[in-house]
């Protein structure tokens, strides 16, 4: 089966080409660098010809919420209707699971415009929403480091290990489109502050880690990030993914 992978050279992107390739698939490395860029539209449809299937992982970086929304916008109009110009039968989209319980995260913003025009899009779809990734408590730390102190919310969070991510997504992708799919999540819920200490250490890094609202606002319930009872459970915990990190 021919499938394509938008953001191929990203994290998960790259671990999605492998988990198909590993299954023997035939994959298509949608990527800037690789002359096919998913927000202008460049090259789209020499990259799709032939795909039965779009895992679409791609990320932006703005910060400011007008720039998220027109950017996740921009990028997904342009791959389905390159999809539906190439006769692509099924969209999947990795999504961001407990993102409509907070306000004011422009990332979280663009993602939901994501969301909203796959499922109102011309291509038959799967939306997979995910917990944050293990990385996620060491990021948002480096958002905030300064002098040797950072700042994390005091979040609750159920990591799930990014190639889970990638063979979940690589599953759904072989598979029927199934609409909006159960949330994907890590085995275990943690605090964010714990991990983002237990991560720095690990690493052998001499960071103050301080439970204060930075990122989120204050007003974000401390629970809105963990999964519904009804999520499908993967399978890699946070030690054992902190234990093969270099």
């Amino acid at each position: 089966m021919r499938i394509a992978v938008a953001g191929a050279t990203g994290n998960i992107g790259r671990l999605t080409v492998t988990a198909l390739e590993r299954e023997g698939h035939e994959v298509a490395r949608v990527s800037r660098s690789l002359g096919a860029d998913v927000f202008t539209g460049a090259g789209l449809d020499a990259a799709l010809a032939g795909a039965e299937a779009v895992v679409d992982a791609t990320n932006c970086t703005a910060t400011e919420q007008a720039e998220a929304v027109a950017w996740f916008g921009t990028a997904t109009r342009n791959l389905l209707d390159a999809g539906e110009r190439a006769g692509v039968r099924h969209h999947v989209l990795l999504s961001i699971a407990g993102m409509d319980r907070v306000e004011g995260n422009a990332h979280y913003a663009g993602k939901r415009e994501q969301e909203r025009l796959v499922a109102g899009g011309p291509v038959p779809w799967t939306i997979l929403p995910a917990t944050q990734f293990h990385d996620f408590a060491e990021m948002v730390s480096g958002w905030t480091e300064h002098d040797g102190v950072a700042a994390v919310p005091p979040l609750l969070v159920q990591p799930v290990a990014p190639a889970d991510v990638a063979d979940v997504l690589a599953e759904l992708a072989v598979g029927p489109p199934r609409g909006r799919y159960a949330e994907l999540a890590g085995p275990e819920p943690h605090d964010l502050v714990e991990l983002a200490r237990r991560t720095h250490a690990a690493r052998g890094r001499t960071v103050r880690v301080e439970p204060r609202w930075a990122v989120f606002g204050p007003q974000t319930p401390r629970d809105a990030l963990l999964p519904a009872k009804t999520a499908r459970i993967a399978p890699t915990t946070f030690t054992t993914w902190l234990s093969q990190q270099r």
